[in-house]
C-alpha cells in the first residue's frame, strides 16, 4: 500500500512587493498553521519514508517544519523545480518516479495543481486545497508507477480553518 499526502504551503507573505513570487517567505498565519498541521500528522502516526518539496521558499519552509516535527532529517527534504506552477500531470510523474521502497511520501507545492492531481487520482473530489490543507490519498498499488487516475482513496482532507478562525 502507498500512502500519498499533497500538502499546500502555508500561507504566505506579500509584504514584500519586490520579492518575485517563487521567493516569498511565510507570513505571520503561515508560521502559526505549518506547526499546527505537522503536529496534527504526529498525532496520526503519519512517518514520512520521503519528502519532496517545491523549491519555492514557502513550500520548502513548510516542509521544513513539518520534517522537524514528524522526525525527518531536513537535510534529506528533496526538492524539485517541476513542483511550481506545474499541473496534476507533471507532478504525477514525479510520484511514479518515486522509489518502491517509499510507502508514505510527502509532497509540498501548490495550488491548482495540487488539488487538480488529488481530484484525478481519489474517489473522492474536494474544491480547494487551501494553504497547508492535505489531502491524504492510500492505493493499493505496491508500484509508485501504477498510480494513476482514480485508483486512490482519499482518507482524509485537513486544513487549518477546520479546526479554529484565523483573525488575520
Amino acid at each position: 500500500m502507498k500512502n500519498l499526502y499533497l500538502i499546500r504551503h502555508a500561507k504566505s507573505s506579500w509584504s514584500e512587493p519586490g520579492l518575485s513570487d517563487f521567493e516569498r517567505p511565510l507570513n505571520h498565519r503561515g508560521n502559526r498553521d505549518a506547526p499546527f498541521m505537522a503536529k496534527l500528522l504526529k498525532e496520526k502516526n503519519v512517518i514520512p519514508d520521503k519528502i519532496i518539496s517545491s523549491r519555492a521558499v514557502r513550500a520548502y519552509s513548510t516542509a521544513k517544519v513539518f520534517a522537524a516535527e514528524l522526525n525527518y532529517p531536513v537535510e534529506n527534504i528533496e526538492t524539485s523545480q517541476n513542483i511550481y506552477e506545474a499541473g496534476a500531470g507533471e507532478i504525477l510523474s514525479i510520484i511514479q518516479s518515486v522509489n518502491n521502497n517509499v510507502n508514505t511520501l510527502l509532497l509540498f507545492g501548490h495550488n491548482p495543481g495540487f488539488t487538480s492531481l488529488s481530484n484525478y487520482l481519489s474517489d473522492r473530489q474536494i474544491d480547494n486545497i487551501p494553504t497547508c490543507g492535505i489531502s491524504c490519498i492510500t492505493f493499493k498499488s505496491k508500484l509508485w508507477s501504477d498510480v494513476n487516475i482514480n485508483q486512490g482513496k482519499l482518507i482524509a482532507f485537513e486544513f487549518p480553518k477546520k479546526y479554529f478562525k484565523h483573525s488575520d
